[in-house]
């Protein structure tokens, strides 16, 4: 069995609250095990520049709390060429690593499933607030993004209801309605559009808000993944639908910000544990996840072809919700 004397820990793809989290535990599970441990900044890249800093327990205090990533996080061009990844793996030499640990989502895996072919070990632990990793059942960062969103929705909802307006609140999802759909039910959104299901704006949208007006509502709430299309176009067709101009607000960046809540905490500092104990255990080549609030392990090459699919059933119960019974039921 290979024993595992320093490893590397990085951040890449888009930041997510948990991942400082995450960076700690990995790094105080390895020095409990006699593993010295070595921060890559800037993601794949830094692993191409040398960009490193070494991290000890005290330089990960106070980091839990934290939102953003310490290690900072980029994407990198020259890593998905052949010669850079050789560089990558210089680098691993050269420091001296043994494995590396990578903290991110399905880009940041398929980064990770290269480098292993190139002989240095890798784990992956999904951390994305869209929670579109199709191997775990939960990302680190969607909790506490979903509650940043509602957070901010439930302002805009009571100037909202003090003009009686139509808001339509954009939140972050290009590919995927997991956040969308969540915050929607949350926040009794009147309608939800994500890109997974094809919107029919008549149905979808303008029945809904005409259904939601002759049961005495008079202020209304669309929630709009970025994928499933423009808030601002949408808002232009509501106007000519149904006489009324909605006010457009587009979250952005913010949901990515702000300290982690203890879902968030919590699920990183069990992720970045297992992590280090596949190498202690001689392992390496697979992705953190979870199965039914349990920390499950699973090879790399079998982790990203694995799909998850939105529930959408969901519907029917945002539906309930608005209107006493569920109606244009979407198959599940």
């Amino acid at each position: 069995m290979k024993k595992f004397k320093r490893i590397g820990v990085l951040t890449s793809g888009g930041d997510a609250p948990g991942m400082n989290a995450a960076v700690r535990a990995v790094t105080r599970t390895a020095l409990a095990n006699g593993i010295e441990c070595v921060g890559i900044r800037r993601g794949w890249q830094g692993l191409i520049t040398s960009d490193f800093v070494p991290l000890t327990r005290e330089s990960v205090g106070h980091i839990l709390s934290r939102g953003g990533t310490i290690l900072f996080t980029a994407r990198s061009d020259d890593f998905l060429s052949e010669k850079g990844r050789l560089r990558a793996v210089n680098t691993c030499k050269m420091l001296g690593l043994d494995g590396i640990v990578a903290i991110g989502g399905d880009g940041t895996f398929r980064g990770a499933l290269e480098l292993s072919r190139l002989g240095v070990p890798v784990v992956g632990i999904p951390a994305t607030i869209d929670n579109d990793v199709g191997c775990t059942n939960y990302t680190i960062g969607f909790d506490t993004a979903c509650n940043t969103a509602i957070e901010c929705i439930d302002r805009l909802r009571d100037t909202m209801q003090s003009h009686e307006r139509c808001s339509i609140v954009e939140v972050m999802g290009r590919n995927a309605g997991f956040l969308a759909l969540y915050v929607g039910i949350s926040v009794g959104a009147t309608a939800v559009l994500v890109p997974e299901h094809e919107t029919d704006f008549q149905r979808d949208v303008v029945e809904r808000i005409q259904g939601s007006r002759l049961a005495g509502n008079t202020h209304f709430m669309i929630v709009v993944a970025e994928g499933a299309g423009s808030a601002v176009e949408l808002g232009q067709k509501i106007k000519e639908a149904v006489g009324m101009e909605p006010r457009v607000t587009i979250l952005g960046h913010i949901q990515r910000g702000g300290a982690p809540n203890a879902r968030d905490r919590e699920t990183a500092t069990r992720m970045g544990y297992y992590a280090v104990n596949a190498f202690v255990e001689g392992r390496g080549n697979c992705i953190i996840g979870t199965k039914e609030g349990s920390i499950v392990e699973i090879p790399i090459e079998e982790a990203l072809v694995m799909e998850k699919h939105l529930q959408m059933d969901r519907y029917q119960i945002m539906e309930a919700m608005q209107f006493g019974g569920t109606i244009n039921r979407v198959d599940r």
